[in-house]
């Protein structure tokens, strides 16, 4: 099993793999994340690279339990030394484990982002744990009365963290949070995973921009075709990558138009 976390793991993954069942006139199976192994230790920022149908969502998803009907999850998953079955997860997911999504299509467009941030608080004080948590984002207390569609892109981020983040939170799903920002909008999320990290939360960071994982990750796990290749320390992104330790990682980060566009070795 690959470890690399500094810490004693808060979750671990072990041989874990998802397979979809797809009934095309004869019923056939395609695994699409194969024996990954990973952990992940408090207040660390793993992240996840890859690019698009590498299988990183669906390894956030298999650990948030939020697969379609279709997908089997096999192998072992731990949180705190035990097992993270369905039923323990309806207990942790929202509380202590968090997610913030691609997109901010996830939030109500019926609903005002205040009363949104307040659900699953504790209703005597729901409303001034929700003005913290604007106030925490740099979001104005009247922001709370509007809905979705009256706030820029970058202050719907802003209340995507607010509705994920709780106290009790110890692990958080951050599945491509950056994708289309403004870079100072960019910088302002990563940021907040920063802070999340310090304060001794776990995250987990799937993206696909490897600047943005090198700028807050401390290792940085390397997926291709649903596979695992490497857990890379973050330092090693660097030059011409010769301290990086699988040759697609390499690939990676010498094919960026930063590092122009050169062949690994060139």
């Amino acid at each position: 099993m690959i470890n690399f976390a500094a810490r004693p793991p808060l979750l671990s993954l072990e041989d874990l793999s998802v397979e979809f069942t797809r009934n095309v006139g004869r019923v056939r199976s395609v695994t699409a994340v194969r024996s990954l192994s990973l952990e992940l230790g408090e207040g660390e920022i793993l992240a996840v690279i890859g690019a698009s149908g590498s299988g990183k969502t669906l390894l956030a998803q298999a650990i948030l339990g939020i697969l379609p009907a279709n997908a089997t999850v096999t192998g072992q998953l731990r949180y705190d030394r035990e097992p993270l079955d369905e039923k323990r997860l309806r207990t942790l997911r929202g509380r202590e484990i968090s997610y913030i999504p691609q997109t901010v299509s996830h939030l109500d467009p019926l609903m005002t982002v205040g009363r949104q941030v307040r659900i699953g608080l504790d209703p005597r004080t729901a409303g001034l744990r929700q003005r913290e948590l604007f106030a925490r984002y740099g979001l104005a207390d009247d922001v709370a009365r509007l809905y979705p569609f009256q706030l820029s892109g970058g202050m719907l981020r802003r209340v995507l963290f607010a509705t994920s983040i709780r106290d009790s939170v110890r692990l958080v799903v951050a599945d491509e949070p950056t994708p289309g920002l403004h870079p100072d909008a960019v910088a302002e999320v990563l940021r907040h995973l920063r802070e999340l990290a310090e304060a001794g939360t776990a995250v987990l960071l799937i993206t696909h921009d490897i600047f943005a994982a090198i700028a807050v990750a401390q290792r940085i796990a390397v997926m291709h075709q649903g596979e695992l290749l490497s857990v890379e320390d973050a330092r090693a992104f660097a030059g011409d990558g010769a301290d990086l330790t699988h040759a697609f990682a390499r690939d990676l980060w010498c094919a960026l138009p930063q590092n122009q566009f050169r062949p690994a070795g060139a």
